[in-house]
């Protein structure tokens, strides 16, 4: 891969990191639309294993994302404040944060109000006027179920701290260094498995907690807590950009086609093998769709390559679309449970259900995210 990739100017947007975009928000709304199938387990076994299919193909989303933001921002420009990047970034987000933190309870507050659904994630009778101003109350403390796509907005404002504090660091590094610290990084991609697999071994645990690597029930810091997380894919990112892969068309193909394939699946073979092990158990279900797996790395890495290596031109259209993400991505889920049951058709496939809630979702928080972007007041928590 010979291309260098480029910081974009106000008017000079690269066309690659829009059309990515347009791919991860897809991903992303796909992921949720899975979510009901996969939550029906073993009393539907091929709902289930639809929406294992499409959960698992969509697990690249988020840290794509990541990989984004630092292509765009990374490393900050010199001469700025710490706290004007504040401003300027954590300022963007905390309006749509504190807005949607609101507005997703109050909708699905009105809709699970007074519907009746088959969805399996869904609890109906917890939808009471004391749960919604319950969870308006605590928005500051977390998300809650339905506000669970803002996870990422509190996880991204974390980035943004550390952002202009590593950017120093960036500026002067080796690649020798970086990529140390890449090797590093690897290696706590392993981890979710190491403690998955630590039983086998004898390890019993200390004082309750399976944690390991100094990790325990009054300890979060452990070993690797540094040098973990969603922070190496930006790292990744980063030393992508300054220091491409010149790798041949096929070379590229020949490490990234398997790559894909293999992590892909891991990831849906995984979930079914840990259902089969642990029904219905999401603590041990979820270590296979951890976003910081090798599994989920191994399937990010070559789109993210793939798309780098696209030569696409930047049109108006591409650009329009990719500005709409943001705000699709803060408002899908609540379209996605309405389809859910508006799509609840019986003797329609699941995979059919699915596409169909996919699409429709995206269409109409497209248009809402549209809509918002004309009024400048709305303008703000959409983009």
């Amino acid at each position: 891969m010979n291309q260098t990739i480029q910081h974009p100017t106000k008017s000079d947007r690269i066309a690659w990191v829009d059309a990515l975009k347009i791919a991860a928000c897809l991903l992303v709304v796909i992921a949720h639309c899975s979510d009901p199938f996969t939550g029906a387990f073993d009393s539907d076994r091929i709902s289930f294993v639809t929406g294992v299919a499409f959960g698992s193909l969509t697990r690249p989303s988020v840290p794509l994302f990541v990989m984004m933001t630092a292509i765009l921002l990374l490393p900050a420009p010199s001469g700025s404040s710490l706290g004007s990047f504040y401003r300027r970034r954590i300022g963007r987000i905390m309006p749509a944060l504190i807005f949607w933190s609101v507005i997703l309870p109050v909708a699905f507050h009105l809709y699970f109000g007074n519907a009746n659904t088959a969805n399996p994630t869904v609890d109906t009778a917890t939808y009471t006027w004391n749960g919604l101003w319950h969870k308006i109350c605590l928005m500051t403390v977390n998300f809650n179920f339905d506000t669970v796509p803002l996870w990422y907005l509190y996880m991204l404002v974390g980035l943004y701290m550390i952002i202009p504090i590593i950017s120093p660091w960036l500026e002067k590094v080796s690649r020798s260094d970086v990529r140390l610290l890449l090797l590093i990084w690897g290696f706590t991609l392993f981890i979710p498995y190491i403690r998955l697999l630590a039983p086998a071994v004898g390890y019993t645990g200390n004082f309750g907690s399976m944690e390991i690597f100094g990790v325990c029930d009054w300890n979060a810091y452990g070993t690797f807590y540094y040098v973990s997380g969603f922070a190496g894919y930006m790292l990744l990112a980063y030393y992508i950009r300054r220091w491409p892969l010149k790798w041949s068309a096929t070379k590229t193909a020949a490490i990234c086609v398997p790559m894909f394939i293999a992590g892909y699946c891991i990831t849906f073979f995984g979930y079914l093998k840990l259902q089969d092990l642990y029904p219905g158990d999401y603590s041990y279900l979820e270590i296979i769709y951890y976003f910081t797996g090798i599994n989920v790395f191994m399937m990010t890495f070559p789109i993210l390559l793939a798309f780098s290596r696209l030569r696409i031109r930047q049109r108006p259209w591409l650009g329009k679309l990719a500005s709409l993400t943001f705000g699709i991505y803060l408002c899908h889920f609540f379209f996605v449970f309405v389809t859910y049951d508006i799509f609840d058709i019986k003797g329609v496939a699941p995979i059919v259900r699915l596409l169909l809630m996919a699409a429709t979702s995206i269409v109409v928080s497209g248009a809402l995210t549209w809509l918002m972007r004309q009024w400048r007041p709305t303008r703000c928590l959409v983009a």
